[in-house]
């Protein structure tokens, strides 16, 4: 039993970590990469905006989604680690 709740430990926190380089990933993308759009795009520029924003808001709902996930495991297992003692 405990062998199993150290291996899901160590499997949230690498949701944990994964989560967090994710959400950075989404975050350069939305404010580096695609930043302020033009004020009068060619249609080349619009779409590379467009493509830009939709790859940073897809790493933001990634990230945050494994990052509440690894979160949520490790508080399950924090509870499942105390009551097995």
């Amino acid at each position: 039993m405990k062998k199993a709740v150290e291996s899901l430990k160590n499997l949230s926190r690498g949701f944990i970590i994964a989560g967090i380089i994710i959400l950075l990933l989404g975050a350069y993308y939305l404010v580096i990469k695609a930043g302020i759009p033009y004020q009068d795009p060619t249609p080349e520029l619009q779409l590379q905006y467009t493509v830009n924003n939709r790859v940073g808001d897809e790493l933001l709902t990634a990230g945050l989604t494994a990052l509440i996930v690894g979160v949520v495991a490790r508080v399950v297992t924090g509870i499942i680690g105390k009551k097995a003692r």
